[in-house]
């Protein structure tokens, strides 16, 4: 990266991180089950709502309690499940117009990030109506409180239910981006563990290490505070002691109650503090091939902090010499060695592979320009690139199957 365009880019993330106590940041507030949502939409006098998901749950877990349970609570809803895993803007648009025609109150999204990421675009679109997806992109486009919003996660790892980020594609463009602004977060979050038994183990994997990558990325960016950084490590040392039991049984409780927490940690880290490169390069990457976002992340985050090299090496020493992954007296340098052979343990256990099939050449540079422009100069990342030099991480990324 030129030095100008380098310069540029640290006085805009110098100025956001002094400007971070006074910004309107907040966290959803936390609801057991889903008796206490109904209670507080009653107390609100709310008597009908939106509910955003996705084909599988409608079919398989909506039926079994969640939509009797708020038909007996006195709540009518409208059913919208046909969000995809890379939500659409076609998603949006039919979610609204449901909410709209329907005479909806609030919004119940039930699902992965790709549910919630849908309810939240689609909340921005009821409240501004004139205003386009593709013109929400960015930071802080949307100022307008949105129709509340209950979040219900059934993975463990976007941590969608607290971030102020949504991420849309547009498969006219191939080109899938966030949306950032405050008043994306949620305003509840279910966080019930027992929504999570079951979930297949790959499903636990990606979504698993996902969580990894939004905190290990929150932590070593130059943007930090004291409680992101806390929140940060919560989540990995929660990571670390469950995300292989969670895989390996996916009725172990504890193990899903904890990862359940640690999805939220780093929701929590990363809305405040950002990610990195390997965030903008898993976006393009389930933009053009629809890649899933979690198995991109996790493929990607050893590569990437391998990239950054020497400029990561002292925050990612101090996080895997504090979360027990390299000895006390381990050096940086060794630290941060093993913090990355750590993760790569962790996806061949879980059967995560080291590369990604499809690639094509021809997409590259389209790609890395996404890349780049998502990620600078929003993302206070340890070792500034510009979108020559991310090519070299999907040309990494493919190995030997780049087509």
């Amino acid at each position: 990266m030129n030095p100008i365009r380098k310069l540029y880019c640290r006085t805009f993330q110098l100025c956001l991180r002094i400007a971070l106590p006074f910004l309107p940041y907040r966290e959803p507030k936390l609801l057991l089950n889903l008796d206490d949502a109904k209670a507080e939409l009653n107390r609100l006098g709310y008597t009908k709502v939106l509910i955003v998901t996705d084909p599988y749950l409608s079919e398989h877990l909506l039926p079994e309690g969640i939509l009797p349970a708020l038909r007996d609570g006195g709540i009518e809803y409208a059913l919208y499940d046909r969000t995809v895993s890379n939500p659409t803007v076609e998603n949006v648009e039919e979610a609204r117009r449901m909410y709209l025609d329907q005479h909806c109150q609030a919004i119940i999204a039930i699902g992965g990030g790709s549910s919630i990421d849908c309810a939240k675009a689609a909340g921005a679109r009821i409240v501004k109506p004139r205003q386009p997806v593709d013109k929400m992109r960015g930071l802080l486009k949307i100022r307008r409180r949105l129709p509340d919003l209950i979040a219900v996660p059934t993975t463990a790892g976007t941590g969608s239910e607290t971030t102020l980020a949504a991420v849309i594609t547009d498969p006219a463009t191939h080109h899938k981006y966030p949306i950032n602004a405050f008043a994306l977060i949620p305003h509840y979050a279910i966080l019930d563990y027992h929504l999570t038994l079951g979930l297949p183990p790959q499903v636990t994997a990606t979504t698993g290490m996902d969580a990894l990558t939004h905190a290990v990325e929150a932590y070593i960016g130059r943007s930090t505070t004291r409680h992101t950084r806390a929140m940060a490590i919560e989540a990995v040392k929660l990571i670390r002691e469950n995300l292989l039991p969670a895989y390996d049984n996916g009725q172990d409780i504890e193990a899903r109650r904890n990862m359940q927490r640690a999805a939220y940690c780093a929701g929590v880290a990363f809305t405040q503090s950002y990610v990195g490169y390997a965030h903008g390069v898993a976006h393009s990457l389930g933009g053009r091939y629809g890649t899933p976002h979690g198995l991109a992340n996790a493929v990607l985050l050893p590569m990437v902090l391998e990239a950054y090299g020497e400029s990561c090496h002292k925050r990612l020493g101090r996080l895997s010499r504090i979360c027990g992954i390299a000895p006390e007296g381990a050096s940086d340098a060794e630290a941060s060695g093993a913090f990355i052979a750590w993760i790569r343990e962790m996806n061949r256990n879980m059967n995560i592979p080291d590369h990604l099939t499809g690639i094509r050449r021809e997409h590259i540079p389209a790609m890395a320009q996404y890349a780049d422009a998502e990620s600078n100069p929003l993302y206070p990342v340890p070792k500034l690139m510009n979108a020559r030099e991310l090519e070299a991480l999907y040309i990494r990324v493919a190995g030997e199957d780049l087509e």
